[in-house]
């Protein structure tokens, strides 16, 4: 058996994921409203530079894996167009069920299935696109993870990770502060769970940063990859190109 990190704690790895969903079990009502507050609304605009990259033509055939709530896949839906395909993703049953529900309550059907990013039920060479967005470093094997989105890409195909990341090192104390002392507060007066936000303040702090993920990425299989620091560096938006 083999430790990994869950947050701070260092946790036998057949342990995390269970742990891991116990944590967006408990946020998923809330995760939204959470988003919103947590980053001030940045969230919304992190995403929307995600769609413009993605440069999406209609008919294309886009994975969304952690894709919780359906931000992402509700964008990608409108560019691919009727002839194209986006599957809404994601491992977390409560999370998916949010998304699926808002995603139907504004008309739009989309393939929706529990999926591991760390095994994915896809053929090799299936999609134009893949995306994950703020999923990665709830992962396990990220390595593993990187692998198979490779594999379901078509040549030429990108991988898009959307990723909370290294800060600028000027901001880094106050960045702290507010992840440590601010979003648990929020988390137990919004969410009732100051926890699980506590958890995902940790989570970033041991996950790679951008040079770090960047070579994950081409380990992985990914010929060329650029890295775009958004907010300075709080996250950043690696993206990949499949040989």
């Amino acid at each position: 058996m083999s430790d990994t990190h869950f947050g701070f704690q260092t946790v036998d790895e057949t342990q995390k994921a269970g742990r891991v969903r116990g944590v967006f079990d408990s946020v998923a009502s809330k995760y939204d409203v959470m988003n919103d507050l947590m980053s001030m609304g940045l969230h919304r605009a992190w995403k929307a530079y995600t769609v413009a990259i993605a440069n999406l033509r209609e008919g294309q055939r886009v994975l969304d894996i952690a894709g919780g709530t359906g931000d992402l896949a509700r964008a990608f839906a409108k560019k691919v167009g009727p002839t194209g395909t986006v599957f809404h993703t994601d491992i977390n049953e409560a999370m998916l069920r949010q998304g699926r529900n808002r995603l139907l309550d504004e008309g739009l059907v989309l393939p929706t299935l529990i999926c591991d990013g760390e095994a994915l039920p896809f053929g090799t060479a299936s999609f134009d696109l893949v995306s994950v967005a703020f999923g990665l470093r709830n992962m396990t094997h990220k390595e593993r993870a990187l692998t198979e989105m490779n594999r379901v890409l078509k040549p030429g195909g990108r991988l898009l990770v959307l990723e909370f990341s290294k800060i600028a090192p000027p901001l880094a104390k106050a960045y702290d502060w507010y992840s440590f002392n601010v979003l648990p507060r929020i988390g137990q007066l919004v969410a009732g769970d100051a926890q699980s936000y506590r958890y995902l303040a940790e989570s970033i702090r041991v996950h790679p940063g951008q040079a770090e993920l960047k070579a994950m990425m081409k380990d992985a299989g990914f010929g060329h990859v650029d890295v775009h620091n958004l907010s300075a560096g709080v996250v950043a938006l690696h993206v990949g190109i499949k040989c």
